[in-house]
């Protein structure tokens, strides 16, 4: 009997999902896993030229601009899930400003262009805390402006990311692994719930197959809450250093110049940003994200250990 071809008009087009920050470190350990699933992977560039060499053939790079709006429209055309990934802390003083600007594009062009969810990777820390870092305070506030979009926002928040090639981790390796003797403010005392790179890739993932619903916040961390004095003296165990911590009670900027003299200019401006925000406790208060996802994060040896034996990812 002859065969009827199936009529393509009716075969249902893979869903397309906009990926921002792919040059990141976070965005550039997702996007093969995005390549991986059964999506149409659009990723916006300022420099389109400059990523197109990283994805695969299929995956789709157009030029855009969070703070351009008139960028961002075509960008958005026909996208279903977005992913906001992008933090302009690297690249201003002004960071808060231009941070709440970007968001501010974003949301309106998802909006216009009908997105159906946004995921977005922000940061943990008390709301309610006055004396909330400006670093950790622009990612709540970026957050908030996504919601208010009225599109759909899932919003991970997280701690310090531990793996290769994380800024936070980077800087936390190069302390250990280059000075013997530490002189530590009290408040690398202060708690927090890191998480592995892998953990929260595995988080991004599965937001974009949630039900559909209200915007949600998840908290997220690996099930230890350690301070960063612990994860200094941890990593130091499992590289085989000794070190000392001497603790005193406020960092002066001459020891703060001292600790950042170990990372590159380019990341100089990051790294201050992050260190004031280690005075903030970051730890999980909400732990509804385990009642939600399958996911079980590994605890702060399994991810220091995957760390350390992962190479720096390629840029």
């Amino acid at each position: 009997m002859p065969t009827t071809e199936p009529d393509k008009s009716e075969v249902p087009s893979a869903p397309t999902v906009l990926l921002t920050g792919a040059s990141g470190y976070v965005g550039g350990r997702l996007l093969p896993l995005l390549e991986q699933q059964p999506v149409v992977v659009r990723c916006l560039a300022r420099n389109p030229d400059k990523l197109r060499p990283l994805v695969k053939s299929s995956t789709e790079v157009v030029r855009g601009d969070v703070l351009d709006p008139s960028s961002l429209d075509a960008a958005l055309l026909g996208v279903q899930t977005a992913y906001y990934l992008v933090h302009l802390m690297s690249g201003s003083a002004d960071f808060e400003q231009e941070d709440r600007q970007a968001a501010k594009n974003f949301a309106d062009a998802a909006k216009r262009s009908g997105v159906q969810r946004i995921i977005y990777l922000g940061g943990l820390g008390d709301d309610a805390d006055p004396k909330l870092s400006p670093h950790l305070r622009s990612r709540h506030e970026v957050g908030e402006i996504l919601r208010e979009s009225d599109v759909e926002t899932i919003e991970f928040r997280a701690g310090m990311v531990i793996g290769a090639g994380s800024l936070s981790y980077q800087l936390m390796k190069s302390l250990t692994d280059r000075l013997p003797v530490m002189i530590c403010p009290r408040w690398l005392t202060t708690p927090t719930q890191p998480i592995a790179i892998d953990d929260v890739l595995a988080y991004l993932l599965a937001a974009k197959d949630l039900p559909k619903g209200e915007s949600r916040i998840f908290e997220i961390g690996s099930p230890d809450v350690v301070t960063y004095g612990d994860l200094i003296r941890e990593y130091a165990r499992q590289q085989g250093l000794r070190r000392w911590l001497i603790f005193v009670p406020v960092l002066t900027p001459y020891l703060s110049g001292l600790w950042l003299a170990l990372v590159t200019p380019a990341t100089y401006e990051v790294g201050r940003h992050l260190i004031e925000g280690l005075k903030n406790p970051t730890v999980v208060q909400d732990a509804k994200a385990l009642e939600v996802f399958p996911i079980r994060p590994m605890g702060v040896t399994g991810a220091i250990r995957l760390a350390r034996e992962t190479p720096l990812p390629k840029t």
